[in-house]
């Protein structure tokens, strides 16, 4: 059951003629008053021809009228409205039930607290069978404002326990982090121009796609208004940016000006201090994996910095911060990602946004590293090799699962739900990405006796998986990338383990496709040589005892840093 409450309005007998009229499309049945205040006293316009909605609105409005008479400022955001809804799978509720229904919600909200003479004046009025509409006047009989603050927190919890006392459907409770729905203002304006999103949808896809491509909230506002959206900010008088505004090209008033959202109303995670929060704090350093030897590209860079993306769960603020940047590369990813996965990847980015916001306050900088691989993907000029691609796509599946488990874990339900409606989106496109690489690996399978080695690999390293793995289709493909690796010097029974523990498998769609990713990903450069890392070891070894003392003024430097005469062969 779903009560929703509308922004405050002044014209009691325009909402009445609404409630009472056929609606937008014929679709209001039979509009009769199932229940209302305590001295009511009113014939019902639904039922008696001789009543009329302007008698009606007279009578609701008294106390304000009385209010305004006796003091300068006059009340004009005086009507309440709330429509309730049932879901449609719900039974069908008899006017009793709904009049039941509608002084709970009344009570609830502060528009009439239980043994309260003096509430506000209010009808509830019904002209369908799964919904009612509640009307209320928001001045009490004693010329007092109600107490409506959080008023939709408390409607929220009644309808929580009207569900469970009528055996309705039962909806999650909310946790205040959800964005605002469109008004039914904007959805028309969306309508009648042509778009297929309002305004502030529009606004916040957007701004999503253009954190990953801003290295500060500076750089931020400067790449939306690059890409045409008009950017209003607010300075102090230092320059300091406070705050800012975003508006939709064609987005006009009445008068032909520009309509700007702040970015609050946008979405509750795009207000400038978390932007702040998110770009400024985090500083510019190295990636952990350009240090390596060998040239990487920006998608292994990703995957590498997913390696670790559950290791960083255990404060809740680290996995706050993760989360949120785990979002970003998904976002990041989706404007890369080739034609025909790309949809899948922006839907499954647009989704997880829900599953980014919560109650806990993100740091930032515990997520750097993953943030840094997102921007990198946003700058890349090139695209993802098929089989880089795979794994990327692969990793963000299991990251987003680990994500949906912490949020279970956390009993954030609207959290956790998004991240699993993401990850549908993201394994159809990691399945897509997949194919083409497995139809190659498949076409150059090792021999029958190679692979009865290979399976022998497996059965040692992950015995509990072997027989789901040997029996996937993707095992031919499988045993490809493990005689590939074997062909490189890394030792497939090793691999075989390593990529187990990177991500358990019990659970696992596929667990053949899975190990192919990761033993891909992980095996693509030749295994190091153990002559020459003894070598190596042992010429760092005469360096640092033949050099400079550590009292000396000039300090040694870092051991890695030097070179030997003579580099062993590798």
């Amino acid at each position: 059951m779903i009560a929703a409450i509308k922004p405050a309005g002044a014209n009691t007998r325009g909402l009445l003629a609404y409630l009472y009229g056929p609606g937008r499309h014929d679709e209001h049945l039979d509009p009769h008053i199932v229940t209302g205040f305590v001295m009511l006293g009113m014939p019902d316009p639904g039922r008696n021809p001789d009543a009329t909605l302007t008698q009606l609105a007279r009578h609701l409005d008294e106390p304000v009228r009385l209010r305004n008479s006796e003091f300068g400022k006059k009340v004009t955001d005086h009507v309440w409205h709330c429509p309730v809804r049932a879901a449609p799978e719900d039974r069908h509720l008899s006017d009793a039930e709904w009049a039941d229904i509608a002084q709970r919600i009344v009570e609830a909200a502060g528009i009439a607290p239980p043994g309260d003479d003096l509430g506000c004046r209010w009808i509830a009025v019904r002209h369908a069978d799964d919904d009612i509409h509640i009307l209320a006047t928001t001045v009490r009989e004693d010329g007092r404002r109600p107490k409506l603050h959080n008023s939709g927190i408390r409607v929220g919890d009644a309808c929580r326990q009207i569900e469970t006392d009528y055996g309705l459907r039962q909806l999650k409770k909310g946790d205040r982090t959800a964005g605002r729905r469109p008004t039914q203002a904007e959805m028309h304006k969306a309508e009648r121009l042509g778009w297929e999103q309002t305004s502030r949808d529009w606004l916040q896809d957007r701004i999503r796609a253009a954190i990953p491509h801003a290295g500060n909230t500076e750089e931020l506002l400067a790449y939306l208004e690059a890409d045409g959206i008009a950017v209003k900010p607010r300075r102090g008088p230092s320059g300091d940016l406070l705050g800012y505004a975003a508006g939709r090209p064609g987005d006009l008033n009445k008068d032909g000006q520009q309509i700007f959202h702040p970015g609050g109303k946008i979405a509750p995670d795009l207000t400038l201090p978390k932007l702040k929060a998110r770009l400024d704090s985090t500083a510019p350093e190295e990636h952990p994996t350009a240090r390596r030897e060998r040239p990487t590209t920006p998608w292994h860079q990703a995957t590498d910095a997913l390696d670790t993306f559950h290791t960083g769960m255990a404060d809740e603020t680290h996995a706050q911060a993760h989360i949120v940047a785990l979002g970003e590369l998904i976002e990041a990813t989706a404007q890369k990602a080739p034609d025909h996965l790309r949809a899948d990847v922006h839907a499954a980015s647009q989704v997880f946004a829900r599953a980014r916001r919560s109650r806990i306050r993100a740091e930032n900088q515990a997520a750097r590293t993953l943030r840094h691989a997102a921007r990198d993907i946003a700058h890349t000029a090139t695209g993802p090799d098929g089989s880089a691609l795979a794994a990327l796509l692969a990793a963000l599946v299991w990251a987003t699962i680990v994500a949906a488990r912490w949020r279970e874990t956390r009993s954030h339900v609207h959290q956790a739900e998004a991240a699993r409606r993401t990850l549908h989106h993201l394994q159809n496109a990691a399945d897509q990405a997949l194919t083409p690489v497995l139809d190659n690996l498949t076409t150059r399978q090792p021999t029958a006796q190679a692979r009865r080695t290979l399976a022998h690999d497996v059965r040692a390293a992950v015995p509990d998986h072997a027989d789901r793995i040997l029996t996937d289709p993707a095992w031919p493909a499988l045993a490809t990338v493990l005689a590939d690796a074997e062909a490189g010097g890394h030792k497939p029974h090793q691999l075989l383990k390593e990529a187990a523990a990177q991500r358990e498998l019990t659970t696992a769609r596929r667990p053949a496709r899975v190990l192919i990713t990761r033993i891909q990903h992980t095996s693509r450069d030749p295994a190091p040589n153990p002559r020459a890392e003894a070598a190596r070891r042992t010429t760092t070894m005469r360096v640092s005892t033949t050099g400079p003392k550590a009292d000396e003024t000039q300090p040694a430097p870092p051991a890695f840093l030097a070179e030997p005469k003579h580099r062993p062969r590798v």
